[in-house]
């Protein structure tokens, strides 16, 4: 693997020629892998790069029409912040093309390896692609479909006005000032067999003369094709990558990749009361985390799959190692755990997770991605993603036992059915908390009960409140029973070190 600065690649450019002959066009279907060698340190910072950006893709299309000003401004926003393309030949803009051409490769080899994934990349790679070549001139959109073999060619203006009136009638929503203005591509009835059978173009000798605003749907229909098969192909040949040490590791981490701030160190550490675990449950944590609260309350137990969710999670929020204990070893005792068995069996492994025993590795708290994509809860478990997790109707009933409007309910339901389960916590975050839009991206558990603070406290940092917080935690008690950018870390060596012995630790029921 060779390791190289910028400059210097840029001087082996030179020497090799024009290499700027590789990337013709800002935009392209990634029909050629790259040949060149990278470092480690490139190959991932052009993985997380691209992730974040895909991320911001689907969490725009969700939130914003696409093709709407907001949703442009945003996402040319996002463009220009992680250095890809986002204007057609308008600058000297080589590095960003090479970035965005190794970065889609690397993420297609991580998302591959299911089925999930590989839908949810087409989904997020082809949105891009809509917005990309829409922001295309008419000049060089004619030039990238000569480029990808998509050979449309615009109609005269003469002929233009020879077909007015038959454009008209076969354009549906079109005045005739609206075919006036419009550009027009005559297109192989082949390749425009969608808006044949939808009866939205004209036809006349073999061709359908297509209006500029539906001939994205035929580029990305050949774009669709072309990286599903890919992706497949790809799939196939993972054996062969597995085998190399080097990159299976950080393909494995980036599939389930969190690209926010680490949570491992809180500054809130000891900000905290235990007599406000209650309340904050309510009001400012995710589903997931309020789930496994009202469950350890009821069971006064939880399997370990849940105490290592929730354990970290409250370690984030700022439950200090004596906190953590006293607080499991009180609701364990409560049930058939003696105090005894509670220090020799359980003890441990909290002390563990906060980095006081064994390698002491600080451990981080899951983020969003890590509890959807692994370990799933079988019977009798109640980590997970809910959203992801969860029987709809069940999810249903739990929704409207914590008051979440008909309407609400019904979106969230929607975003969960599009499998878009950190949309879903957000739309939940927004009716909570009685926001319109909370103006981020929701990746992480801990990440949510943050925001949440700092909106229910007007923006100021988290303070302690000790007095009468007995009395709120009986309240919210009663309530709940009745209602029943940093960078991620380094490499998957480092996160399966952070993991290893927690399992045993914690595997004890």
């Amino acid at each position: 693997m060779e390791f190289s600065s910028s400059r210097a690649r840029l001087r082996q450019a030179r020497l090799a020629g024009d290499r700027r002959e590789l990337y013709p066009h800002s935009l392209q279907f990634y029909l050629e892998p790259p040949t060149e060698s990278i470092s480690l340190v490139e190959f991932e910072s052009f993985a997380v790069d691209r992730l974040k950006l895909l991320k911001v893709v689907e969490n725009l299309g969700v939130s914003y029409m696409r093709g709407n000003d907001v949703y442009k401004t945003k996402l040319e926003g996002e463009l220009r912040r992680l250095k890809f393309p986002y204007k057609a030949l308008a600058e000297d803009d080589y590095e960003a093309r090479r970035k965005d051409h190794i970065s889609h490769f690397i993420l297609r080899l991580a998302y591959c390896q299911s089925e999930d994934l590989r839908r949810w990349f087409l989904q997020q790679e082809m949105d891009l692609l809509r917005y990309r070549f829409n922001e295309l001139t008419d000049n060089l959109r004619q030039k990238f479909l000569e480029h990808v073999n998509l050979s449309f060619e615009a109609i005269s203006e003469d002929m233009k006005n020879e077909l007015a009136n038959e454009l008209l009638t076969s354009t549906p929503g079109f005045s005739m000032a609206k075919v006036k203005e419009q550009i027009f591509y005559k297109v192989g009835l082949a390749d425009a067999v969608d808006l044949f059978r939808a009866r939205k173009v004209f036809i006349k000798d073999g061709f359908a003369y297509v209006p500029l605003k539906d001939i994205d749907a035929i580029v990305l229909s050949n774009y669709r094709t072309k990286l599903s098969k890919a992706l497949a192909l790809t799939a196939r040949s993972l054996p062969s990558i597995q085998s190399d040490e080097r990159l299976q590791p950080l393909l494995n981490h980036l599939s389930h990749s969190y690209v926010g701030p680490d949570y491992s160190v809180q500054k809130n550490t000891g900000k905290i009361s235990l007599d406000q675990v209650d309340a904050l449950s309510v009001k400012s944590f995710p589903l997931c985390m309020r789930q496994l609260h009202r469950a350890l309350r009821d069971n006064h137990h939880l399997r370990h799959g849940g105490r290592m969710q929730y354990g970290l999670f409250l370690k984030g929020i700022g439950l200090t190692l004596e906190q953590a204990l006293e607080f499991w070893k009180k609701e364990f005792i409560r049930g058939k755990v003696d105090a005894d068995k509670f220090d020799k069996g359980y003890a441990y492994s909290i002390r563990h997770s906060y980095g006081k025993e064994g390698k002491r590795t600080d451990y981080t708290p899951y983020s969003c991605m890590k509890i959807i994509m692994s370990n799933p809860p079988s019977q009798g478990d109640y980590h997970g993603c809910p959203f992801r997790h969860s029987d709809p109707e069940l999810l249903k009933q739990k929704l409207q036992s914590y008051k979440i409007p008909p309407s609400g309910i019904t979106q969230i339901m929607e975003l969960v059915k599009g499998m878009h389960y950190q949309l879903a916590c957000q739309k939940y975050f927004e009716l909570t908390h009685y926001v319109d839009d909370i103006g981020f991206s929701l990746n992480h558990p801990n990440q949510y009960f943050t925001e949440s603070q700092r909106l229910l406290n007007g923006g100021r940092e988290l303070k302690k409140e000790i007095s009468n917080s007995g009395n709120s935690q009986q309240k919210n008690n009663s309530q709940e029973g009745m209602n029943s950018n940093s960078t991620p870390t380094s490499s998957k060596a480092a996160a399966d070190a952070e993991l290893e012995g927690l399992d045993e630790y914690f595997a004890e029921d």
